[in-house]
């Protein structure tokens, strides 16, 4: 299970530092395997999470702690609101 744990590390370190999710074909890239390995690494990581893919697609719609889409939870760190709270 190292390259979930590489994912997972990839896919929050993304969020916290620009308060977006990772598209699968970025993560693929940062982890150096093929771009259907990342789609199916984004999937397998939200199955095992609280998480979820906006319905239908590929994209991460909420990877806790942290909703990829705007919430009534902001979060703010140092007066920068970038991110938004399941």
């Amino acid at each position: 299970l190292p390259l979930l744990d590489e994912a997972y590390a990839s896919i929050m370190s993304t969020m916290v530092e620009t308060g977006q999710a990772p598209h699968f074909t970025e993560l693929a890239n940062t982890l150096g395997v093929p771009m259907e390995r990342g789609r199916t690494l984004v999937h397998e990581l939200v199955g095992l999470t609280p998480g979820w893919t906006q319905p239908g697609t590929d994209f991460i719609a909420s990877f806790p702690p942290f909703n990829n889409q705007p919430t009534h939870y902001r979060i703010s760190v140092d007066g920068r609101q970038a991110w938004f709270g399941q």
